[in-house]
């Protein structure tokens, strides 16, 4: 009878040897004892939630026979069954495994019913805590990873409250700051990520590299929360204590990035400027990079840097080809709105000999009728502004040769640019025409004053 038994054992052992082999291990590592290879698999899955997922019919009805085949006879039933000793303790504890170990290759595969499926019965079972513990982690990711965002929060709560003292804790915590504030609840979004930094010092484990990794995204994403509810004055506090971390793991353009906008909109134009700068001559290649220059421009003109401010919109505009091929249609926005704003707002303020020299370097941006139509416009005028009138008839008679290429039915704001244009090429003529008749019949200064003497 033992032999037949043992046989049997031996028998489930292969196969679930070979069914592990055919479906891979788990992507995720138990956090159980986490060491160095647990903390280098670990921490690049904690920031983002995984997308939603979906498993076909076929898929289910495959993955469900092989959770029978797998786990007939392996789970014990739901009941206070008394402590077995020796070797059918041994067994027991190696078939909950094998079933934990199912249930992490099922999450990994995409399967997250099936995993729930035999989670539940582990946690259900008399299986011990080193069963039960990763277990219920293991169904709160899966809870994550569906969406199912509540339920995922309270299995977290749980897990935390049942094992306070576990080296998992901070990273726990720091799931559910992430998906509170994914709820909308900043408040507790942010507790969540300060008990991170408290937990992390508290618990004086000897993982250190690990708990230091896990602070430092527990400070980005109490800055991150702060920014996007847009409370830019803590945020920029913040992010300007993360710029003075050496921890090479730091996304430092992303952060100065951050740190500039919230200055910005802040209105302090000054260290707008400072950071701006700073972060053009480190990073000046990275896809946010015309975005920050726009800043710096904006922030110059606004303390009366005009000179300054056109020429950092030069550099824009003439930027290096290389640069912008890597995302052409972000630096071209850039490059349109940047120059037309900044444009705009030295010719409201009367600085009229930037302004056109941005103008003239924003035509050669695109020569769609749509985009060099309206700069031609602002050209037109800004000679006017500067008192010649030919540059400006230059510009409406260029304008008045891209009618044909506009179809008025569709782009009305065009056509009736072109009709503007053509009223004042017609009123400039007629100013220039009175000028010279007003010139030609001007009395001379001598003869004013023989005539006054009379």
């Amino acid at each position: 009878m033992t032999n037949v038994r043992f046989s049997i054992v031996l028998t489930l052992l292969v196969l679930s040897f070979a069914a592990r082999n055919c479906l891979g291990e788990a992507v995720l590592p138990s956090l159980e004892k986490p060491g160095t290879n647990a903390v280098q698999m670990a921490i690049p899955e904690l920031p983002r939630l995984q997308s939603s997922l979906f498993v076909g019919t076929n898929a289910v009805t495959n993955a469900t026979s092989a959770l029978r085949a797998e786990t007939n006879g392996w789970l014990a039933p739901v009941t206070n069954a008394s402590v077995l000793s020796g070797t059918n303790s041994q067994l027991q504890l190696a078939q909950y495994q094998e079933t934990l170990d199912f249930a992490r290759r099922q999450r990994a595969a995409q399967a997250p019913s099936i995993a729930e499926h035999a989670l539940l019965q582990l946690l259900d079972s008399a299986a011990p805590d080193e069963i039960k513990r990763p277990a219920l982690l293991e169904l709160a990711l899966v809870a994550q990873e569906v969406k199912q965002l509540p339920k995922a929060q309270q299995l977290f709560a749980k897990y935390a409250r049942l094992y306070a003292s576990d080296p998992s804790l901070p990273e726990i915590l720091y799931r559910q700051g992430l998906l509170y504030r994914e709820m909308g609840a900043s408040v507790m979004a942010l507790s969540k990520f300060y008990a991170v930094m408290s937990t992390s010092l508290t618990l004086k484990l000897d993982q250190f590299a690990y708990y230091q990794r896990l602070v430092l995204l527990a400070k980005i994403e109490i800055a991150d929360t702060y920014y996007l509810q847009a409370s830019y004055e803590e945020a920029s506090d913040y992010l300007t204590r993360l710029l003075k971390s050496e921890d090479p793991a730091l996304n430092r353009a992303i952060v100065q990035y951050k740190l500039i906008r919230s200055l910005n909109n802040l209105g302090r134009n000054t260290d707008v400027a400072a950071q701006a700068k700073s972060y053009l001559s480190t990073f000046h290649e990275s896809n946010d990079a015309a975005e920050v220059r726009f800043l710096f421009a904006d922030s110059l003109r606004k303390l009366g840097r005009n000179r300054e401010a056109m020429e950092q919109v030069l550099v824009l505009l003439q930027s290096q080809q290389a640069v912008a091929e890597k995302n052409p249609e972000n630096w071209r926005y850039w490059q349109q709105r940047t120059g037309n704003d900044i444009a705009n707002q030295l010719y409201k303020e009367g600085d009229y000999l930037n302004a056109l020299e941005i103008y003239l370097n924003l035509s050669k941006l695109d020569n769609t009728p749509s985009w060099k139509c309206p700069v031609l416009y602002q050209i037109g005028l800004t000679y006017e502004r500067l008192q010649q009138p030919g540059k400006a008839n230059d510009a409406y008679d260029s304008i008045l040769k891209s009618e044909g290429q506009i179809n008025t039915a569709t782009s009305t704001s065009l056509g009736q640019l072109v009709e503007m244009a053509r009223w004042r090429k017609s009123t400039l003529a007629w100013v220039t025409q009175a000028n010279e008749v007003v010139r030609s019949v001007a009395v001379p200064a001598s003869d004013a004053s023989k005539i006054s003497t009379q």
